[in-house]
């Protein structure tokens, strides 16, 4: 529960259903608040082994206190057990690979890392830990179940397009799908902060979250070079063209992604973008749209949620987060297929290391790995 709506109306319909709540937020910030103490009188639960404890009552604070409030008030109107899990060692994870990928001039996407390390990692075994048999989120995509006829279950995008969350989800172990409930993902996003407006939650009309949690002020770069100041000192060089023409200097090539346009930093008197970032060279290349565009890729780490034998050679990839999929071969190699390469029926722009490339089958996330 992060106090927004689309986790407080997901406990809403997991009560509705018959299941049995309990409300964890995840703290992962730097500084504590008592904003999710447990009230007095409420009965108390396990503390996972190894989670860090800020109070020998078990009754740990968490970092954004208006969100902690928000998920603690209610949790408290539904009469459910609220916790908060202390998970700043394990965020810092997320943390560190953050900003390594920067500093290798590659685009990270730590919202999948957190879903694949954390929310459907870390929350598993704190709800082994008390002998909890589902993890739920309040994620838009959606679980079919394969049970009774043999079949495995299957991981499919939301209802509502517009918010589908399916992209970020495709890391998850297969062996978890059977534990993951995600409630709010056969409804429209407008339904969902109705029945919280009609439950009177106090959340209904709450903002959604966009950017990344950690990085709360300023540009990202900003943050990499507070992070890692020696690093970063020595990524500044030259802005080149495609054709070896260097046109401009900058001051760290983490602050660039591929596909960017705006902040170049330069005038070229027509839209030019960055096509590719030289670590080894401290080099941003930027040039025309037609430059952006790549028939193929490779991806590395791949998590398949079905049997790879399994896997059509026609599918649909998708290559960014709000991307549409586009129709695609793929080709699996490596030990236990942990690598494949993608041809696209048509050259695709701003492929970019370091972003997922997830795979579809129609609705259906068949899994996906890391773009090279």
């Amino acid at each position: 529960m992060s106090g927004g709506v689309d986790s407080s109306v997901a406990a809403h319909l997991l009560l509705e259903a018959g299941h049995d709540v309990i409300g964890v937020f995840m703290r992962h910030g730097e500084e504590s608040s008592q904003a999710c103490r447990v009230d007095e009188g409420k009965p108390s639960l396990p503390v996972l082994g190894g989670l860090p404890q800020t109070r020998a009552d078990h009754k740990q604070g968490c970092c954004t206190a208006s969100d902690a409030a928000d998920a603690r008030r209610v949790a408290s109107r539904m009469n459910i057990p609220f916790y908060a899990l202390d998970l700043q060692e394990d965020f810092r994870r997320i943390v560190d690979y953050f900003v390594d990928d920067y500093l290798h001039g590659r685009t990270p996407n730590p919202c999948v890392r957190c879903n694949q390390w954390i929310k459907f990692g870390r929350l598993f075994d704190y709800a082994d830990g008390v002998d909890a048999e589902f993890v739920a989120t309040g994620h838009y995509a959606r679980m079919i179940s394969g049970s009774g006829n043999h079949q495995p279950d299957e991981l499919h995008r939301g209802l509502d397009s517009a918010k589908d969350q399916s992209y970020a989800l495709f890391g998850i172990r297969p062996e978890l799908l059977p534990r993951m409930l995600l409630p709010v993902g056969g409804f429209e996003k407008p339904r969902i902060r109705e029945i919280a407006e009609e439950l009177g939650l106090g959340v209904a009309g709450k903002k959604d979250s966009q950017e990344i949690c950690f990085v709360t002020q300023g540009h990202h770069s900003d943050f990499v070079r507070a992070r890692e100041p020696e690093r970063s000192a020595h990524t500044n060089g030259e802005i080149v063209t495609t054709n070896g023409e260097v046109v401009g200097e900058h001051a760290g090539y983490e602050a660039f992604t591929i596909g960017q346009r705006k902040g170049l930093g330069v005038a070229m008197g027509t839209p030019y973008f960055v096509v590719r970032i030289e670590p080894d060279t401290n080099k941003v290349v930027i040039g025309q749209k037609e430059h952006l565009a790549r028939a193929t890729l490779n991806a590395n780490e791949a998590n398949w949620l079905v049997e790879s034998a399994d896997l059509p050679k026609q599918v649909a990839v998708q290559i960014r987060y709000n991307a549409p999929p586009q129709s695609a071969q793929i080709s699996l190699s490596g030990e236990e297929s942990t690598r494949f390469s993608v041809e696209f029926d048509e050259p695709q722009l701003a492929v970019a290391p370091g972003q997922a490339a997830v795979v579809y089958d129609g609705t259906r996330v068949l899994g996906g790995g890391w773009i090279e």
